[in-house]
């Protein structure tokens, strides 16, 4: 009975080829990143014209300045226009994206701002497909299923975030990065295949207008509630100081002196505490909500204070599966509460808002990693950053009452 509990919206024949779709498309984004970083790095070194940790940190400036730019507008589509449509689109942008980078470097053509571009076009793909898949998604479920069916969704993206990133580093030690990018392309039309067999209806129930009003409606609602609001916040300033992905590949080269292949095992850890915490919570009910969710931030943010400081490959990769695993319970809690109170005729609104602050926070962190990173040194920069996550926790902690008494959907 547990077993199937864990599973309980797979039961639906959508949700379950979304997911698997996902699973595709996921893995192969995961080991688009790996390529980029490491890419961009070998070639910031090789050229000299631009620091590698800056280099790294552009990487997060070019996507967060797509997300700010698309957000209000994707919104607003994915709240007008049939979602399963719109998914089908981003994933031919994304497609078109990746072929251009195995393409540029098949030829030998692949300068860091041909890589900015495609990571910029990629960055916009996905400012339009995230509203689109997020609010699809309460429609291919039963309410009572939304909290298990966000669950096997971070199953999925952990799951592909472990096979991408590891299959990533094994392939440019052993082939190079332009073969990565060729899987990356094909692995997008699985979302194709997936949302044109959905049967569901995709399209919302209550059209908004085209109008400036109608766009700034999901952020006038975020922030008259104080609960939804108070949680991208905490989201928000917790990716932005605990940023540190993009300079694994400093990590690996500098501190711990790894090759490719282990710098793919670090992309992959915090998947893999991702993945164990969420087949825990598929089948389990959270207690006393709102204090888990803040204690998984804080554990975040020491995690990243010890990823900081270690000089050992397997402490760092157990500082990373600990981070993984904090915030995947913390996502579970935040996703669950964001869902339950947004009407459905506001879900992609809400979605673009979100993802201002859990997209371009993390995004947004990595340039300033980056550019820190350059002057301090990648340690000191992420460790900082560990120590400013569980000060902002405290803070926001404190200045919402409402969610730390949190224990569920009221």
């Amino acid at each position: 009975m547990a077993t199937s509990a864990r599973f309980a919206a797979l039961r639906h024949r959508d949700f379950r080829l979304l997911w698997l779709g996902q699973i595709v498309s996921i893995a192969g984004s995961q080991m688009r990143i790996v390529a980029v970083n490491w890419q961009i790095y070998q070639i910031a070194l090789r050229e000299g014209t631009l620091d590698p940790a800056l280099a790294l940190g552009l990487i997060g400036l070019a996507r967060v300045i797509a997300i700010l730019l698309c957000a209000p507008l994707s919104g607003l589509l994915a709240d007008r226009l049939d979602r399963r449509r719109l998914l089908v689109w981003t994933a031919v942008a994304g497609l078109g994206s990746s072929a251009v980078l195995a393409l540029a470097t098949q030829f030998d053509v692949a300068s860091v701002w041909v890589i900015y571009a495609m990571v910029l076009v990629a960055a916009v793909a996905g400012a339009f497909e995230q509203p689109a898949r997020q609010a699809l998604l309460p429609s291919l479920v039963p309410a009572a299923e939304l909290p298990n069916a966000l669950s096997l969704n971070i199953i999925a993206w952990q799951l592909a975030t472990v096979i991408g990133p590891t299959i990533a580093g094994l392939l440019i030690a052993t082939s190079g990065v332009g073969i990565v990018y060729w899987l990356d392309a094909i692995s997008f039309l699985a979302v194709v295949i997936a949302a044109l067999l959905i049967r569901t209806g995709g399209a919302p129930a209550v059209v908004p207008p085209v109008t400036l009003q109608a766009a700034l409606d999901g952020l006038r609602f975020v922030f008259r509630t104080r609960l939804i609001a108070s949680t991208m916040l905490l989201d928000f300033f917790a990716t932005f100081f605990g940023a540190a992905m993009t300079l694994l590949p400093l990590f690996a080269d500098q501190v711990l002196r790894v090759g490719p292949a282990e710098l793919g095992w670090l992309y992959a850890a915090p998947a893999v505490g991702a993945f164990i915490a969420a087949a825990v919570l598929a089948g389990v009910q959270i207690p006393r909500q709102g204090l888990v969710l803040l204690g998984a931030v804080a554990a975040y943010g020491v995690s990243t204070l010890v990823f900081g400081l270690s000089t050992s490959l397997w402490l760092t990769l157990g500082a990373l599966a600990l981070g993984g695993a904090a915030d995947t319970i913390s996502m579970v809690i935040r996703g669950t509460i964001r869902q339950l109170r947004t009407p459905d005729e506001l879900r992609g609104r809400m979605t673009s808002v979100n993802m201002i602050f859990f997209m371009g926070g993390p995004q947004l962190g990595e340039f300033q990693s980056g550019v820190t990173a350059a002057l301090l040194g990648g340690p000191i920069t992420v460790a900082i950053g560990g120590v400013l996550c569980v000060l902002a926790t405290g803070v926001i902690a404190w200045w919402d009452p409402e969610l730390r008494a949190y224990d569920g959907p009221a």
